[in-house]
């Protein structure tokens, strides 16, 4: 078995939203690295936090107070700080951030992705950018236009895809074919909105490309928006679409969970679904209106 060891870490905010969005991001990442560390410490060899890890999921408001959480990426405080803790471990670390672009003003939810040496291999921009239920995300975001990158770490062809993405298979895809076997999807998602989908999509998006997906959701309440639970259950799910571990509803944790990457070929064998796509009939779907 080739083995690959992933690990995602869910939580809950614990600093209040009136504080200052630094102040809050040092308070998270403080939470988050005992948790880091015991990642290392048991062999995780990719590690990914869910979105915007920093911070609150802020988006329910439309408050330019939250346009200060922006960092850098590579060369803001956050990065650079995981860049220390990959290298100290030899772990990957997707590290999910607001992120603000060399153009003042202009800001996207990002991913950077750090390899086991530390060295930065790139970001991954959220692609489709919601204005549905209360999530105002178009006041804060910009979509991105990453053109599905596949990063080559030391452990395995990682992919990312971000929160309200998940819902758009074509990513998915896209993903797959430039050579992903694993992809991580980091979320703010509530109960009332999507948690009749959680366990449906990515399983079904993992079967349909013959990979293994990480999906990890934050847990609690963030006052004063209070627009719902973050019900947490990150998991993992195998190329069959079939859930192999699952985290707690309502608690911070670090779930862990070997992966056996022969399963990726072994499917991709099997159901050839590569193979017997015909993409040259599929050009109605994106021709413009």
């Amino acid at each position: 078995m080739t083995k690959l060891r992933g690990g995602l870490i869910q939580m809950g905010l614990k600093a209040s939203t009136d504080k200052d969005p630094e102040t809050i991001r040092k308070a998270m990442i403080e939470a988050h690295i005992p948790l880091i560390e015991e990642a290392g410490e048991k062999g995780v060899q990719v590690l990914c936090f869910q979105e915007v890890f920093t911070q609150p999921y802020f988006c329910p408001s439309q408050d330019t107070k939250w346009y200060d959480a922006a960092e850098a990426i590579p060369d803001g405080p956050t990065t650079k700080l995981m860049q220390d803790y990959a290298k100290k471990y030899e772990m990957v670390i997707v590290v999910p951030i607001y992120e603000a672009d060399e153009v003042t003003g202009v800001y996207y939810n990002t991913a950077a992705v750090i390899d086991a040496d530390g060295t930065y291999l790139g970001k991954y921009r959220k692609t489709h950018i919601p204005q549905v239920s209360g999530f105002w995300e178009k006041f804060f975001f910009k979509p991105g236009s990453s053109d599905w990158p596949v990063f080559e770490t030391r452990y395995c062809k990682l992919g990312v895809y971000i929160c309200y993405d998940r819902h758009f298979p074509e990513g998915w895809r896209a993903l797959a074919l430039n050579g992903a076997e694993y992809i991580v999807n980091p979320s703010a998602t509530v109960a009332g909105l999507s948690e009749y989908l959680w366990k449906l999509e990515q399983p079904a998006s993992a079967a349909a490309n013959g990979c293994y997906i990480g999906a990890i959701n934050r847990v609690g309440t963030e006052a004063p928006w209070n627009i719902g639970e973050f019900y947490g259950q990150s998991y993992f799910v195998n190329p069959r679409g079939q859930i192999e571990a699952i985290a707690s509803r309502d608690k911070d944790e670090l779930i862990i969970h070997d992966m056996d990457m022969d399963k990726v070929r072994e499917v991709r064998n099997l159901w050839q679904f590569f193979r017997d796509r015909r993409p040259v009939s599929y050009y109605p779907l994106v021709a413009e209106e």
